[in-house]
């Protein structure tokens, strides 16, 4: 079966078209493409299917085959995906998703796909809590972006614990049984945000999309940055705008094919 290898700030996924058949087993497919050595390599597995309410559907699979409900930098792809290889013509899509209809605006360079804009809805954002993680207690608030997130503030992302600390919150009993991404920001502007990713069945990813949203939307509550802010990940930057009439999160950045290739199904 052909697959294409996309990423969007090295958030990295393979991507099937599945608007006719698909795969049997997709969450071991998942986890046997994903592996960096045995596979393809890649944070996940993302299937194009023939939309339900909107034009084509999202479904997503983290590399341990674990079902994702949202990805903000895969749906970006996804975008990308189907208008250059000719599925549609349309340059505003409506997604369905695990997590509900998402709108995409999409950016052409010399007739393709360059950048995509993501309406990612409006982020439920909970009160923040001192939680346990090793011997060190954090202050964390969750977030909700159609998959759940917790933000935790500190001086530097670079310097942060997310192998250590990122997978105990990843499974604590506050986020039990469905388990939590997380998120580790620093404020360096009330317009420029830095934050490193640990991401609930793949681990440290050079970006998450709904994360940066997540730690965008904690932050906005708290009151330490503007309705549109510069969020610099591992991978690179993203563009993130906050409505105010109706909280609505859009998020703005590239989306890039990297290879393309067929496997042998067993």
């Amino acid at each position: 079966m052909r697959f294409t290898k996309m990423e969007g700030l090295g958030n990295d996924y393979v991507y099937l078209n599945c608007m006719e058949e698909a795969p049997e087993d997709l969450p071991e497919l998942a986890r046997r493409l994903s592996h960096r050595h045995f596979g393809v390599g890649a944070d996940g597995l993302i299937c194009i299917r023939p939309g339900i309410y909107g034009d084509f559907t999202m479904e997503m699979y983290n590399a341990d085959g674990s079902r994702g409900a949202m990805c903000g930098n895969g749906i970006r792809c996804v975008g990308k995906y189907v208008y250059d290889k000719g599925l549609t013509k349309k340059t505003c899509l409506t997604i369905d998703t695990d997590a509900g209809e998402r709108q995409l605006e999409l950016v052409l360079r010399e007739g393709m796909v360059d950048q995509v804009t993501v309406d990612l809805g409006a982020a439920v954002c909970g009160s923040g809590r001192r939680m346990a993680l090793g011997d060190r207690c954090r202050m964390v608030y969750p977030v909700s972006m159609g998959n759940p997130h917790a933000v935790i503030l500190c001086d530097d992302p670079a310097a942060a614990p997310v192998e250590t600390e990122g997978p105990l919150l990843e499974r604590h009993q506050e986020f039990s049984p469905q388990g939590t991404n997380v998120e580790f920001v620093t404020v360096r502007a009330v317009d420029e945000l830095e934050v490193r990713v640990w991401e609930r069945g793949s681990g440290v990813t050079l970006a998450c999309g709904t994360g940066a949203c997540a730690a965008f939307a904690a932050v906005w509550k708290l009151g330490l940055c503007a309705d549109q802010v510069r969020t610099r990940l591992p991978g690179g930057t993203l563009t993130l705008r906050r409505e105010r009439k109706n909280g609505h999160i859009f998020m703005t950045g590239p989306a890039r094919t990297v290879f393309e290739g067929e496997f042998e199904e067993r």
